[in-house]
């Protein structure tokens, strides 16, 4: 049984460590209806969920909208960058 649960926790940690962040950053240039319209159509965004993280990204200057490993988050990235909107990988 703790053979079991070790190769688990294992298993759990590197999800875990394979997950990044895309992260939006403000600009002067996007209007707020093409970031939420973008994190909608990109990152598969509720609308409420939209206009709370792009709230967040004009008060704090960035805000993560995706967590994922960088196969999952790297089109959604290059998307919203082609939309020119400031976003990278961590």
């Amino acid at each position: 049984m703790e053979q079991f649960e070790t190769a688990k926790s294992v298993e759990v940690v590197e999800k875990l460590v394979d997950n990044k962040n895309l992260i939006v950053f403000n600009d002067d240039v996007n209007t707020f209806d093409h970031v939420i319209d973008s994190l909608i159509k990109v990152c598969e965004h509720s609308p409420i969920q939209a206009e709370q993280c792009t709230w967040i990204v004009h008060h704090r200057g960035k805000c993560q909208v995706r967590k994922g490993d960088f196969d999952t988050l790297e089109p959604m990235c290059t998307a919203l960058l082609d939309r020119g909107i400031s976003a990278e990988i961590h």
